[in-house]
C-alpha cells in the first residue's frame, strides 16, 4: 500500500463510526493518483466536515504527501448506497460539477488545483 493511501484510511477510519466499512481504491493514470473514497453513509458527515472543511484538509495533505513522492494526488469521495443526496452526482476527474448537481459547498468535488495553489494555501496567502 502506497503512502497517500495509507496516510488516506488511517485519518478516515479515525473519524469513522464504522471503521470496517471504509474503502479505498487507488488508480494511477496519466492525470496522476486518484483515491477514491467509500465510507458508510453515517459517517460522510464526519469525513466531509462543515461546509467541506475537513474533505478540503484531507485533500490538501493528500497534495502534499503526493508532493513528498512526485505525484498528483486527487481524493474522489464516493456516494454511499442510500445516500438521501441520490446517485448521479459524483464528480468527474475534469473538477467541474454536473448540471444537475445542487450548489451546496460540502459536496466533495475534485478541484483543479495545482502544487502551486495548495504551496500558497499552506503558507496562508
Amino acid at each position: 500500500m502506497e503512502q497517500d493511501q495509507q496516510f488516506l484510511e488511517y485519518v478516515v477510519k479515525a473519524l469513522a463510526d464504522h471503521p470496517g466499512d471504509v474503502k479505498i481504491t487507488r488508480t494511477v493514470d496519466e492525470m496522476g493518483v486518484l483515491l477514491t473514497l467509500s465510507v458508510h453513509k453515517d459517517d460522510m458527515g464526519k469525513v466531509i466536515g462543515r461546509s467541506g472543511a475537513t474533505a478540503k484538509a484531507i485533500r490538501t495533505v493528500l497534495r502534499v504527501v503526493g508532493m513528498k513522492n512526485d505525484a498528483r494526488v486527487n481524493l474522489k469521495i464516493e456516494e454511499p448506497e442510500g445516500s438521501e443526496r441520490g446517485q448521479g452526482m459524483a464528480p468527474d476527474r475534469s473538477g467541474e460539477r454536473p448540471s444537475s448537481a445542487p450548489s451546496a459547498p460540502s459536496e466533495p468535488y475534485v478541484r483543479d488545483t495545482t502544487v502551486d495553489d495548495v504551496i500558497k494555501d499552506l503558507k496562508g496567502e
